[in-house]
């Protein structure tokens, strides 16, 4: 009569778990995991040897070892648990600071609270402008597609209206596919695009946020800088709507003595085009180093917009009409603040910081 291989099985299983249980450390047990229940165990040894069996004796054998190997695997794992939390809290005791003995010194400064910087601040500003206006405030990706930041808005590949912005381009896809937006226009087609999906058209809406250009700073330009751009889809919309919300912002922001001006200029999604200057606030228009002594301070760029830009998101230009505008929220911090180089505000200066608490 040949003896079956599972014969000594309970004896074996009383050996696997006096051997872990006599492990005293994490290390020891997972040392020992091969020999207990990895391939070099007894009862990966008993597995192989079921072959040797009848074919009607097999498949009890097999449940009886199985039963046995999960007996051993659930020994195995609440010690490896139990190491475990011994372990981290003899690391958690060895890290541990008493400081019974020790003395602390009064902090003999006063604590400052934090607060918004003078760019977040005037963001939120500029946005409760618009918002009194009639507005809602959107926002955007601050990386998009070249279709968002330049064809959409009526700038193909190779257009020589791409060399107005010094663009950085992201190492995604294709070379030149993907750019950190050089302006927050690329929100604009974005709303565009949702409002025909949905249907709700018109738009009143502004877009603040970050942008980036390869400009080397000066008193009026940084390499990252934040824009707020304006949207307005409707009926019957024309330049006069345009004219006067420019000057309504102006004056509500800026102040009854501070005008704005437009002046005729070319933007590759707006026809016609303009560039809006508000009176030097450093100044008062008397002509100074950052307004170039011109007295005015270009703010932004607006204009009616593209039939193109309609076209590309496909709303109707013949029952549509709008326009758009955009302009530095750092140069309106600047303006209001009178700072006259704009580079401060990056500069981390207390000193400065200190004036906007």
């Amino acid at each position: 009569m040949t003896t079956s291989p599972l014969a000594e099985l309970s004896t074996h299983v009383s050996q696997l778990r006096d051997r872990i249980d006599g492990a005293q450390t994490l290390e020891q047990l997972l040392e020992d995991e091969v020999f207990i229940i990895g391939k070099r165990s007894i009862l990966s040894t008993l597995q192989k040897s079921l072959g040797a069996l009848a074919p009607e004796d097999r498949k009890d054998a097999g449940a009886q070892l199985q039963g046995a190997r999960r007996e051993v695997e659930g020994v195995f794992a609440q010690r490896r648990a139990s190491l475990e939390r011994a372990q981290r809290a003899l690391a958690i005791e060895a890290d541990r600071l008493d400081l019974g003995d020790v003395v602390v010194a009064q902090v003999a400064l006063p604590l400052a609270v934090g607060h918004p910087g003078i760019v977040a601040a005037t963001q939120r500003q500029l946005e409760d402008v618009f918002v009194a206006m009639g507005f809602t405030v959107a926002d955007g990706p601050e990386v998009e597609s070249d279709w968002y930041n330049f064809e959409a808005l009526n700038i193909p590949p190779a257009h020589p209206a791409r060399g107005m912005w010094d663009t950085f381009y992201v190492d995604l896809g294709e070379p030149e596919t993907v750019v950190l937006r050089t302006h927050t226009s690329p929100t604009q087609i974005h709303l565009l695009e949702d409002a025909v999906a949905a249907g709700t058209l018109p738009i009143h809406s502004v877009m603040p946020g970050r942008c980036y250009r390869r400009d080397t700073p000066d008193a009026r330009h940084l390499a990252a800088f934040h824009q707020i751009e304006g949207l307005v889809v409707d009926r019957g919309i024309t330049f006069a709507d345009l004219a006067g919300v420019i000057e309504t912002f102006t004056h509500a922001y800026f102040g009854a003595d501070i005008s704005s001006r437009l002046r005729p200029a070319y933007f590759p999604f707006t026809e016609p085009s303009a560039e809006f200057e508000i009176t030097c606030t450093i100044c008062r228009g008397a002509g100074c180093r950052t307004c170039s002594q011109t007295g005015w301070i270009e703010l932004g760029g607006c204009g009616m917009l593209d039939p193109a830009v309609f076209a590309a998101v496909g709303v109707d230009g013949r029952e549509w009409s709008g326009f758009a505008f955009g302009f530095g929220i750092d140069r309106c911090a600047q303006m209001r603040h009178q700072i006259a180089d704009m580079r401060a505000l990056i500069d981390n200066d207390v000193r400065f910081l200190r004036q906007f608490s």
